[in-house]
């Protein structure tokens, strides 16, 4: 599976995905922080996308923004 990150913006929910991979329909869900939801894999409970719900808000509220999650981030 390809590893890169991929990041969009919704301006009109205001969520900022980040990726592993496309969303679907099978991924289990969790809430991980406050208005943070992971999707999991159905098989291995690995995250495959984080939604980051009213993100704008939280920029201009000056919130520093904490997930709960292990990254291993290198270049490709």
């Amino acid at each position: 599976m390809d590893k890169r990150i991929n990041i969009h913006y919704d301006r009109t929910g205001d969520i900022l995905h980040i990726d592993l991979r496309p969303a679907y329909a099978a991924q289990e869900c969790e809430e991980i922080g406050d208005e943070i939801l992971a999707r999991l894999n159905p098989q291995t409970n690995a995250i495959e996308n984080l939604e980051i719900f009213f993100f704008s808000k939280r920029l201009l509220a000056g919130e520093t923004l904490k997930l709960n999650v292990m990254a291993n981030l290198q270049l490709a």
